[in-house]
């Protein structure tokens, strides 16, 4: 997949709809500035955000000097280069229900036609039809104009059906970009190196020799002051559906004849296609539900779920999910896939773990009996790093084997600045490079492989389970994996 170049960017107007929202001050300013400081935005590239907040550019200016600087480390902060970055920025007061309120819009953007033009929709999925009409009416839209959306797309494949409707009423499929920033991560990028940029990965990348895969995404934070939208979303929706699943899906690939954007793509949504659908009864037995309840970390206790004050006393919405998924191909037959992702656990982590078939007869005396079986772990938070856990020889007479690590830790290897993911995603929206964004069909896919757990959830009113913040998760999801005599990977 692409990585960031150094080839020049044409004059654009990034469009920011939710300009004051914590998405923007936490990650997409922050991206572009960096990108500012790197010389890779052109002198006419200007950033025009927009809010329902009325204030002028020199208010919102002074705003992000206060806000966004407290999401950029000292060392990659440069006075200098973030006064040049502010006077790119431009600001208006925009009702995206009404259509005369985009007047400022249209007078910023006039003249400016043969530009790139991105429309950034950095708000709650309900407004995206709003706004995507609101350009259209306003003819603000052109031939050389793309809009971005963040997800969730919609919560079933039936809404997200109508979203993607709306949008190709005023966009064409071309101009259409679903983020998943998990796309972006710098180790998402090198799982696609390491597997189709070295020679001896790929022979055993196969059912033959992997007897399993985990990936989990485990967040130690709860919800905090996204309890209402969470709570009319849940953890299979907002986590599953889109992160779990595209990690699965690079993971599982075939490979794509070339890097073209469409060859990649249409190699991911047949590994969507491929799985084994969960309904009924086996969407139940293959699948843990959970919901955090009040507990402690070294820092303190912790509220329960239910104890937000947006989130109903009688609420069913998981906070946690687990599943173990199989992929209907030849190269994975047989092979578990299994998915974890939770709020309030015991730390933040995002890894997939290949665990490798053990050898077929040990002529070696081992210390732990190769309990445990060659591994390959490809971490992308908090740290992001790549180990192989082999066996060798322990120091001494005795010819006794004991597990080690070869480990890569990208910040020791690079030695520069961990690039966010918004930074390469925002470039490619800007050059128009739509690799790491889900097509139509793969939004489509995806929910008909979520919905029927869902479904399953709802027909046998499969209730969450508890489990204590703090922990990994409930029991259940231990035992779901030690059906196959398997455990968790918790390092």
């Amino acid at each position: 997949m692409n990585l960031i170049s150094n080839e020049s960017l044409q004059p654009f107007d990034f469009i920011l709809f939710g300009g004051t929202g914590d998405l923007s001050i936490r990650k997409l300013i922050p991206a572009l500035y960096f990108r500012h400081c790197e010389k890779q935005l052109p002198d006419d590239g200007r950033i025009i955000a927009s809010g329902r907040t009325a204030m002028d550019t020199a208010e919102f200016r002074a705003k992000l000097d206060v806000e966004v600087r407290e999401h950029i480390s000292e060392q990659d902060f440069e006075e200098e280069a973030w006064q040049a970055f502010l006077e790119r920025i431009q600001y208006y007061a925009v009702d995206v229900n009404d259509v005369a309120a985009y007047q400022p819009l249209v007078d910023a953007l006039k003249g400016r036609e043969d530009h790139v033009r991105v429309f950034y929709l950095s708000v709650a999925p309900s407004l995206f039809t709003q706004i995507t009409n609101g350009v259209h009416e306003a003819g603000l839209i052109t031939a050389n104009s793309r809009v971005a959306l963040e997800k969730p797309l919609g919560r079933d494949e039936k809404s997200a059906e109508e979203i993607n409707d709306r949008l190709s009423d005023v966009f064409s499929e071309e101009q259409i970009y679903r983020i998943d920033h998990y796309l972006g991560k710098e180790t998402v990028q090198n799982l696609l190196a390491l597997r189709f940029g070295n020679a001896f990965f790929e022979p055993l990348w196969r059912a033959e020799h992997i007897s399993d895969v985990q990936i989990t995404i485990a967040e130690s934070l709860g919800v905090d002051s996204r309890g209402a939208f969470y709570d009319q979303t849940g953890a299979l929706r907002d986590m599953v559906q889109n992160h779990l699943l595209q990690l699965l899906v690079i993971l599982a690939m075939e490979p794509p004849v070339s890097m073209d954007p469409d060859a990649v793509r249409d190699e991911k949504i047949k590994v969507l296609r491929a799985l084994k659908p969960l309904t009924g009864i086996d969407a139940i037995e293959n699948s843990v539900r959970g919901q955090y309840k009040a507990g402690a970390y070294k820092d303190g206790p912790v509220p329960g779920y239910l104890d937000n004050a947006d989130i109903p006393d009688d609420s069913t919405t998981e906070t946690f999910v687990a599943l173990r998924a199989e992929i209907a191909s030849w190269r994975w037959a047989g092979v578990p896939f299994f998915l974890r992702t939770g709020k309030r656990l015991e730390s933040k982590t995002t890894e997939i773990v290949i665990n490798f078939k053990k050898i077929p007869h040990s002529i070696f005396p081992t210390a732990d009996g190769f309990s445990i079986p060659n591994q390959l772990i490809i971490r992308l938070q908090p740290e992001e790093s790549i180990r192989m856990r082999i066996y060798v020889k322990a120091w001494g007479d005795d010819i006794e084997l004991q597990p080690v690590h070869l480990n890569l830790d990208f910040n020791d290897v690079f030695q520069k600045r961990k690039m966010i993911a918004y930074e390469r995603l925002l470039l490619d929206i800007i050059r128009g490079n739509p690799t790491l964004f889900m097509r139509r069909d793969e939004v489509a896919a995806a929910w008909a492989w979520i919905d029927p757990i869902q479904e399953a959830w709802e027909q046998y009113q499969y209730s969450p389970k508890s489990y204590t913040a703090g922990t990994w998760g409930p029991g259940a999801a231990n035992a779901l994996i030690s059906k196959d005599g398997l455990r968790w990977h918790e390092d």
